[in-house]
């Protein structure tokens, strides 16, 4: 009696996920689901991105968390558009918040949009939010056996971005490894390592993204 239930759940979140890309489409925004288990640095990745792409595109943030606007606060403290959902104990965000959180958002003056997730590796991967991108981030201090533990995410991602690359010389993570093995699950997955402590990595990373951004706006005029 479970599956059925479930699938309908799935199925109505699917359809609010497609009217939300349809909107932000409409707008030429890019939308990136950005997903983590807590610690990893969502947050912190997202700063770093807006230093590095704020005078080259217009950015805004959706935060998801289960309690709190501390992250929403950070992104505030920049003047970059925020809005934060609190799911008040669901792991996961889902389309419905998204479309809520959209409404009080300026979309017709932004280009970029992250929605940051819930920390979690499993539910996330469920819910469709109406996303351009999914985007995860992989933290050295985890260890590099995530993608055995948690393979429905690491499947389901176009980037994911190991992060905390300055710890390397004190924690034990095969990186070489580590990127066989996602490639594996995801062939055509990009990575990349990013520290967002000593901001190493950070220009590739939001170079691709721009490329990303620019490339929506630019379907959108045709």
């Amino acid at each position: 009696m479970k599956i059925p239930i479930v699938e309908d759940i799935l199925s109505a979140n699917d359809r609010l996920a497609a009217e939300n890309a349809r909107l932000l489409a409409d707008q030429g925004l890019l939308a990136v689901n950005v997903m983590a288990s807590p610690g990893a640095g969502k947050t912190s990745l997202i700063v770093q991105t807006i230093d590095a792409l704020r005078d080259h595109t217009r950015l805004g943030v959706i935060e998801g968390d289960i309690a709190s606007r501390l992250d929403a606060d950070t992104i505030q403290a920049l003047q970059i558009p925020v809005v934060q959902i609190n799911t008040g104990g669901t792991c996961h965000l889902d389309a419905n918040m998204v479309h809520g959180a959209l409404e009080q958002l300026p979309l017709d003056v932004l280009d970029l949009l992250f929605i940051e997730n819930v920390g979690n590796l499993i539910c996330p991967t469920d819910f469709a939010l109406g996303e351009a991108l999914k985007v995860m981030i992989a933290s050295v201090p985890e260890g590099d056996d995530k993608p055995y533990k948690y393979p429905g995410m690491f499947a389901a991602v176009d980037a994911i971005v190991v992060n905390k690359i300055d710890l390397l010389p004190y924690v034990e993570f095969d990186l070489a490894g580590f990127r066989q093995l996602v490639t594996g699950l995801n062939s055509g997955v990009q990575v990349f390592q990013v520290s967002c402590t000593t901001g190493e990595g950070i220009a590739a990373w939001a170079d691709w993204l721009l490329g990303k951004t620019t490339d929506r706006m630019a379907a959108n005029q045709t």
